[in-house]
């Protein structure tokens, strides 16, 4: 195994930093174009097809592909095409209701379930609360990934690392928020794209190329059946979170909000979904090159560290610094989205507070710094957070799943009220909650949705039709006052 020096540590180091610095300059550039809260909080009709595309791709493709996916394809082989593909078909899920998400202006969840089922504060605070659940645990999972990929490579101490990482994340988000966040990540994940494909083909190179892999590698894990090498159970187990996980993610919701154009929201959800794939080639590539060199890992997800102590100095620092742009633009997009859920819905629906733009963006920004060192503070006490990462993809789409596509398809045929929502998304929390404890054989998130999937219906038939069309309107919240600049 090869040793690495003090110097090429310290190189890896300011590598990383100068990749901070550089995504700090770059929010800080392209967060003067955030004039106002709207801008901070959703970036309305801003973003180019290119830029939705690139950012998508960036923030789903963070901490957790390069660990836990790498992981999975280390254990399971092609097994990472599995999840990758439950990722994907979220993403044409989504692709079908696009258009109407973007003409309706929609820019958190709970804006879509107020406009199918009319306002309740109850309602919004707990589908915002829900909203905020995965991209939370996301955030918590980059810093998680950071500190043992680095920890192992550095000796630095985890909770430093996550302290770096979180300032990083900050710096990415505080300058304009999503206007910042959406133009830095689509810097980095070109970046990302290339990095990806140029450590991919090392490793295989490293492990004697296809053939090294098919030698010394279980064949049951790269033949084309090695898509279900993982067990049916657990690839059932990513069908029923990771798809309806995907389908109710707010971090794709603001970005579909963002597209410059109408006509660019379905193309850049498609596009973006097919971009995931990238992922699934890196983590793939990387799992079975490593499974070929060093078959006994005890913990699959340390394939990724132990790649790392393979490489020459100067892939070596080009990676560390492919890493730390990984993560912190997943990060600073996940930070962004829990405090467009705090700020925008439940402070400016719920509470109902003053929604000036200077309150609104000081607010924001407050609350940028609180959730950050709530999220650092969990990642340093639960550095397991990788585990839990599919529990919040589930207890979200069983709280969400049901009233936002199913209530997309009844919303011309019965009268869907807040109660039917609010019933709907209970049901779904209790029936995930009850099936997790009863450790059921299915998993629990299909529990969850199915009983918010009855419960919604139940209401539905029973409130009848609607006596008039809905009325069309745009985001329900209204917007601020006042017209101070960011």
């Amino acid at each position: 195994m090869p040793h690495h020096s003090t110097a090429q540590i310290a190189a890896i180091v300011v590598a990383g930093l100068v990749i901070i610095a550089a995504g700090a300059l770059l929010s800080v550039y392209f967060g003067r174009r955030a004039k106002n809260s709207a801008d901070w909080l959703s970036a309305p009709e801003s973003l180019p097809l290119i830029v939705v595309v690139i950012t998508q791709f960036a923030t789903a493709a963070g901490g957790g592909v390069l660990i836990a996916h790498v992981g999975i394809a280390y254990a399971s082989g092609w097994s990472v095409f599995a999840y990758e593909l439950c990722v994907v078909l979220g993403f044409f899920g989504l692709a079908l209701t696009a258009r109407w998400l973007r003409d309706q202006g929609f820019g958190t969840v709970p804006d879509v379930v107020t406009r199918l089922f009319g306002r309740s504060r109850v309602v919004v605070a707990l589908a915002g609360v829900c909203a905020l659940v995965v991209p939370f645990g996301w955030l918590a999972t980059q810093f998680v990934a950071f500190s043992q990929l680095f920890g192992q490579l550095t000796g630095l101490s985890p909770s430093l690392l996550i302290a770096v990482i979180a300032a990083g994340s900050l710096l990415f988000v505080l300058p304009g928020g999503l206007t910042s966040v959406a133009w830095t990540d689509f810097v980095f994940g070109i970046f990302k794209i290339v990095m990806s494909l140029v450590v991919a083909a090392y490793a295989v190179h490293l492990a004697g190329g296809w053939s090294g892999i098919t030698t010394h590698v279980p064949e049951r894990l790269w033949q084309p059946s090695g898509l279900f090498a993982a067990g049916g159970d657990q690839v059932w187990l990513w069908v029923a979170a990771i798809l309806p996980g995907t389908l109710t993610n707010q971090l794709y919701y603001q970005r579909i909000f963002a597209t410059k154009n109408v006509s660019d929201a379905r193309r850049g959800i498609i596009l973006s979904g097919l971009t995931i794939l990238v992922g699934g080639v890196y983590a793939a590539a990387i799992g079975l090159s490593v499974r070929a060199q060093h078959p006994g890992l005890s913990n699959p997800e340390e394939a990724a560290g132990w790649l790392i102590t393979q490489l020459p100095p100067l892939l070596l620092v080009t990676y560390g610094a492919f890493l730390v742009a990984t993560i912190v633009s997943t990060s600073g997009s996940a930070l962004q989205s829990v405090v467009t859920s705090l700020v925008r819905d439940l402070y400016g629906s719920v509470v109902g507070g003053r929604r000036t733009d200077r309150r609104m963006v000081t607010l924001s920004r407050l609350c940028t710094v609180v959730v950050t060192a709530i999220a650092a503070v969990l990642a340093i006490s639960f550095p397991t957070a990788l585990t839990w990462l599919v529990a919040t993809y589930a207890y979200s789409a069983a709280a969400l799943a049901a009233p936002l596509f199913l209530g997309y398809a009844l919303r011309r045929r019965f009268r869907l009220t807040p109660a039917a929502a609010l019933s709907a998304m209970a049901a779904g929390l209790v029936g995930c909650g009850a099936a997790q404890i009863a450790d059921t054989v299915v998993p629990y998130a299909v529990y969850g949705i199915a009983a918010s999937t009855v419960v919604l219906l139940g209401c539905a038939l029973a409130s009848g039709r609607p006596s008039a069309p809905v009325p069309a309107q745009s985001s329900p919240v209204p917007a601020p006052e006042g017209s101070t600049s960011v």
